[in-house]
């Protein structure tokens, strides 16, 4: 694609090599730099007028852009050169309208009238892109009704029947976008196992709704604000790799200085994310407890939506315990402390809140820590709020981390508080050993390796065994076989032999009370071949279900779930 600054001579490019260096940031997409060039011809003082025509025109760009589905477009070739081209122009804006900022004598002498020149050929440029996104667009729908043809063929194949329990999609799940909906299921047969198959409409929810939620939320809660977008952009240097803290199933986490110095966490939700789990996390607003992330704020910009939280010095339990060089920073005295937390945590979010909240997704990556070690659970974009505290639902969407999901909500979709439970067991086996629990799929494993041979060693009274090597002898044996004993229960298989957490808080928290039962050994394995379960397990938990949804330009789209049922 020809362009105007090919022409540009060496020595004009010399002179704004800064600018265009402080322009490529590692990170900054093409949203992000249409709001730099806004922003750098505000502050323009030299040739204002063209710098702020040029910006009017990179506006335009922008808005054309916040219309389109950028993280699927840069997928495709024929879609993602002409945007990496356009990336380039916006540099080369923000480089001359960042230059003109300048009204040193030397810049004056070495560009003169040239930048009006320049400001020109660039606003043209721009222009040439304000006609090529239609057009771009245009191929992006025609790709779309390509794919959702082949998807609607594929659906009806399988609901028809097949004898072949490997189901193949042409498409790939992820290429569509998944978004909360209500309707008929079905039942059809694959083989020998049973499917259930959700044939649903479903409403497209406008990102207005989104707005009037949060704002509701921001009147209704003290403490909770809305972040300008260009505070966001500052806070991260521009969405920087090296602000980068944390990856969630549909986020991206950088961590924000604000102008103060004052250090945020902050959320970057990806496409997939739905209003729901946007919803859900709403929900940290009204829980207000020491062992809890706060979340402080929100941001809508476009169709980029951010969630502000406080910010975690010590970061996450998972990096303590998969870098072997940092677990000796975690001594017994810091590892008590962290269950202790979790437990406190846990019974405000189960009873004291009055709301019956079940996380779902307990595990090291979501328990942060702060400055003194003390622990937070985080990520709420999986809780679910119960009509009670001793009810059950069901789920198709089956959410959570292999190794600590409880088995009937693995293979059911069946959660309740003792969920929650479950997973806090095998998050206390791990804070002990250092170690990760497994699920051997193949060998009808329920409950994970490390819960197994924990209960085993508990049984011999071997425990210096299980004990994270790291911490030599620097511990009390008493204090080890109690917090083994109650993970133990609380990773029993059938939900009704878990204790609450508010019996865990009791017997962890009185050295002299008894425990009421012993905890159950583990069923069997099954015999198999252990490395095929261990390469399969984490593999077996997920695959159950596959969602597809189809979408098109009408204000309804169509989602075919099929789960996979182990046991019928």
């Amino acid at each position: 694609m020809a362009s105007p600054w090919d022409s540009s001579s060496s020595s004009l490019w010399g002179t704004l090599g800064q600018a265009s260096n402080v322009a490529q940031l590692v990170g900054v997409d093409a949203l992000g730099l249409v709001s730099m060039v806004v922003q750098a011809a505000l502050a323009a003082r030299r040739h204002r007028d063209a710098c702020v025509r040029l910006a009017q025109h990179v506006e335009l760009v922008g808005g054309l852009l916040r219309e389109l589905e950028l993280a699927e477009l840069m997928r495709r070739e024929a879609t993602r050169r002409p945007l990496e081209q356009l990336r380039g122009a916006l540099r080369r804006c923000y480089a001359l309208v960042s230059a003109c900022q300048d009204c040193g004598y030397l810049r004056r002498l070495l560009l003169g009238a040239r930048m009006a020149v320049e400001l020109r050929a660039a606003q043209h440029e721009i222009d040439m892109f304000v006609r090529l996104i239609p057009l771009i667009a245009l191929v992006d729908n025609s790709t779309n009704s390509r794919r959702i043809k082949q998807a609607k063929e594929e659906v009806r194949t399988v609901v028809a029947g097949s004898s072949n329990h490997h189901i193949s999609f042409a498409t790939r799940a992820e290429d569509f976008t998944e978004l909360h909906s209500r309707g008929a299921t079905e039942l059809c047969n694959v083989g020998q196992q049973q499917l259930v198959v959700d044939l649903q409409e479903q409403t497209i929810f406008d990102i207005e709704e989104l707005v009037k939620l949060c704002t509701r939320v921001e009147e209704a809660c003290t403490g909770f604000a809305k972040f300008n977008f260009f505070q966001i952009v500052d806070a991260t240097d521009n969405f920087s790799e090296k602000r980068i803290i944390g990856w969630g199933g549909f986020s991206t986490v950088y961590k924000g200085q604000l102008p103060d110095g004052h250090m945020i966490a902050i959320k970057r939700l990806d496409s997939p994310a739905t209003i729901f789990d946007f919803d859900s996390e709403l929900q940290l607003t009204k829980l207000q407890h020491p062992n809890l992330i706060r979340l402080l704020g929100w941001c809508i910009h476009g169709k980029e939506r951010f969630l502000v939280y406080e910010y975690m010095q010590n970061g996450s339990l998972e990096s303590y315990i998969s870098d072997k060089t940092k677990g000796p920073l975690l001594d017994w005295s810091k590892r008590l402390k962290i269950i202790k937390g979790l437990i406190e945590g846990l019974v405000y979010l189960h009873k004291h809140s009055m709301l019956w909240i079940v996380h779902r997704d307990l595990k090291p990556n979501n328990v942060l820590l702060d400055y003194n070690m003390n622990p937070k659970i985080a990520d709420f974009g999986s809780s679910k709020t119960m009509s009670s505290d001793i009810a059950e639902e069901l789920t198709c969407r089956v959410v959570g981390t292999s190794g600590y999901k409880a088995p009937e909500y693995a293979s059911q979709g069946v959660y309740s508080l003792k969920t929650d439970v479950f997973s806090f067991g095998v998050l206390v086996l791990v804070i002990i050993s250092g170690r990760r629990n497994i699920i051997l799929d193949k060998q009808g494993d329920t409950v994970g390796d490390l819960v197994r041979n924990a209960w085993r060693m508990w049984k011999a009274q071997r425990l210096h065994e299980l004990v994270d090597p790291s911490l030599g002898s620097r511990y009390e044996i008493t204090e080890i076989t109690r917090c083994v004993q109650v993970a133990l229960l609380c990773a029993q298989e059938d939900p009704a032999d878990r204790p609450t957490m508010t019996d865990v808080a009791a017997m962890l928290n009185s050295e002299s009370m008894t425990f009421p039962i012993e905890p159950k050994q583990p069923a069997l394995l099954r015999n198999g071949s252990a490395a095929e379960d261990l390469a399969s397990s984490y593999m077996g938990q997920s695959s159950r279900t596959i969602d597809i949804t189809i979408t098109s330009s009408a204000p309804v789209s169509t989602r075919v779930r099929i789960i996979v049922d182990p046991e019928v």
